[in-house]
């Protein structure tokens, strides 16, 4: 069946970029997607955050902004589901064209902006779900929010209990001055006021993990300083990373110059090389999870070798179709088997050691 839905992501490219994406979660709410065996690679399950993860590959947030289809993803394979982002207030994100198929490179350009139906919409898809298998919400701030750390809070409070964990986006780079919540002053900032939300509603509720996904395009010194704050504050990962809005060299599409987040096999490299900045700098203090132009067992594996615990992907399906999960799955457990490894914990890290 596989091979059929591949061939059914090959008849969508067809189409406009976003119009393919809107059939695709259309498609997916009809109980049309594919489905995977489940178990089966132990060598895959790993815990993350405290979270037991029957396998270590997940749904990068940006796929399923307003939290439709994680029941039919968590089907077609992948270990966890992270959905959004999600900011409090609907919102139309940025105008039409948007996204961009950048398809000699294998990559994509979008400049979204946080297009969402808001908190309450997702939260109610939420709290009609089965509850099985794990589901993050990816939260965010409007773009003329004038708290945007207010926004943050809200969506913890709103989704706290409904969601397994949250990861708290400040790095895309198309909310106008989102990014600069990463630095120093402003981070500790959001991390202290959403540290005492959590604290509150932990009492109340009980715990649930915090992780928080940063941008690729950062300094070696801006590196350590996000891992002591997010030490400092109790966070409980880090996601490495998001889009990047360099352009590498030797990138063929005639889209190349749109504005926007670039995503896809040509963020691998960056993302992998960042991704291992920020083991060394955490030093097995806090968990990370690599993301960034995995198309294969060989990319995810790449990502648990500079540090990751966990790894997550969504440009490549656009690509390979939804039958790629479970081919980096096989590729990935062969990879591990071949060098030794019983598991994902122990190669973690590994071209460090």
């Amino acid at each position: 069946m596989s091979g059929l839905h591949d061939l059914a992501a090959s008849v969508l490219r067809g189409l406009d970029a976003e119009d393919a994406h809107g059939a695709t979660i259309r498609l997916l709410r009809l109980g049309l997607g594919p489905r995977a065996p489940r178990g089966g690679q132990p060598r895959l399950a790993v815990d993350l955050c405290g979270l037991g993860l029957e396998n270590c590959v997940g749904l990068a947030a940006g796929f399923d902004k307003n939290a439709e289809v994680p029941d039919a993803m968590l089907a077609a394979g992948f270990g966890f589901v992270e959905c959004g982002t999600v900011t409090p207030l609907p919102q139309a994100g940025n105008p039409r064209p948007r996204l961009f198929r950048l398809a000699e490179d294998r990559a994509v350009i979008n400049r979204m902006g946080f297009n969402n139906a808001g908190l309450d919409a997702f939260a109610a898809r939420l709290g009609a779900r089965r509850r099985r298998g794990v589901v993050g919400a990816n939260i965010g701030a409007n773009k003329d929010s004038a708290d945007r750390i207010g926004d943050y809070v809200a969506g913890l409070n709103r989704l706290w209990g409904l969601a397994d964990y949250f990861t708290v986006n400040i790095s895309s780079p198309n909310t106008p001055g989102l990014r600069a919540l990463q630095t120093r002053e402003a981070l500790a900032e959001l991390l202290g006021r959403l540290g005492e939300a959590r604290a509150a509603l932990t009492a109340r509720s009980g715990a649930c993990p915090v992780l928080l996904k940063v941008a690729p395009d950062l300094a070696e010194d801006e590196v350590e300083a996000i891992v002591e704050a997010s030490l400092a504050h109790g966070l409980d990962a880090i996601v490495v990373s998001n889009t990047t809005i360099s352009r590498p060299e030797g990138l063929r599409s005639a889209l190349k110059a749109e504005t926007g987040g670039l995503s896809g096999a040509p963020l691998a490299a960056l993302s992998t090389r960042v991704l291992g900045q920020f083991h060394q700098a955490a030093a097995g203090r806090i968990a990370l999870v690599g993301v960034g132009g995995i198309a294969s067992g060989a990319d995810a594996y790449a990502k648990i070798r500079a540090g990751a615990r966990a790894v997550q992907l969504y440009s490549a399906m656009v690509y390979e179709g939804p039958g790629l999960v479970v081919r980096i799955r096989r590729d990935l457990d062969a990879r591990l088997a071949a060098d030794g490894f019983s598991s994902i914990a122990q190669a973690v890290g590994a071209d460090h050691v």
